[in-house]
């Protein structure tokens, strides 16, 4: 279990759902995990667990659409060979009912973060040599998905800055991918049901199950298996791609 040994690993949105599992996942492999997050009491929940399973990690408050405390943190820490842009929020609504003030939130949260990161990241890899960047897409950016807008469109933005980052930064030696999942089991979806449907939470959660072909959601840990290997020295040869882990949503549901 040595596949990213000795590498320092910034994950945003690291303190729970599937950046709780990249980072738990990557700490496993060797890397050293700085978990960026706001809610920082999930961020030392996920850090202990590592320290308790013999990993290096540390937990950072930090709200990831100020480029300000993005900027310092990562230039304290020094060093940063994966980054990985995982921290982001939803909406749910159609253009209509998508205020400016949601519309912002998202956009702030989702694309700016993501953003502010590699505009932190992007030059301390230049200094050292090269380095790995995964950011977290969604199929939400390559296909309609009712009631969505505002996330599909901060998605779709992911999806191209992965691109031109990329291509960017070829002769840097910075490699940069990301992923799209479908829906996946998090406690963000539980809550998600509770709230809008209750007494329904198991009919929902059956419905949302069904709506990929496979016949269930995703698990954090299948993402975080992907990430390593795109963050990995496995996947020396990969950049500028997208990597739909969708049970056949894309391509299937039909």
């Amino acid at each position: 279990m040595s596949k990213l040994k000795g590498k320092i690993a910034i994950v945003t949105g690291g303190g729970s759902g599937i950046g709780e599992a990249i980072s738990t996942l990557f700490a496993a492999e060797g890397a050293i995990v700085h978990i960026l997050d706001l809610n920082i009491e999930g961020a030392f929940q996920v850090v202990n667990a590592i320290h308790q399973a013999g990993g290096l990690a540390q937990a950072h408050e930090v709200n990831v659409s100020d480029q300000q405390a993005v900027s310092t943190l990562l230039v304290s820490i020094g060093q940063v060979d994966i980054l990985v842009n995982n921290a982001g929020i939803a909406h749910v609504g159609s253009l209509e009912k998508c205020a400016e003030a949601d519309f912002d939130r998202v956009m702030n949260v989702n694309v700016k973060g993501a953003y502010n990161s590699l505009y932190a990241a992007v030059p301390l890899m230049k200094a050292q040599g090269g380095g790995t960047i995964l950011n977290l897409a969604s199929i939400a950016s390559v296909v309609g998905i009712a009631d969505r807008f505002a996330y599909s469109a901060s998605k779709g933005a992911i999806a191209a800055m992965t691109m031109s980052v990329a291509r960017d930064y070829l002769k840097d030696q910075i490699r940069c991918n990301s992923i799209s999942p479908a829906r996946v089991h998090t406690p963000f979806v539980d809550g998600f049901i509770a709230k809008n449907y209750p007494g329904m939470e198991d009919e929902m959660f059956e419905k949302l199950s069904q709506s990929q072909p496979i016949g269930r959601m995703a698990k954090p840990i299948e993402i975080a298996k992907l990430a390593l290997f795109l963050c990995s020295d496995d996947a020396g040869f990969i950049t500028g791609n997208d990597y739909p882990i969708d049970g056949g949503f894309i391509k299937l549901n039909n």
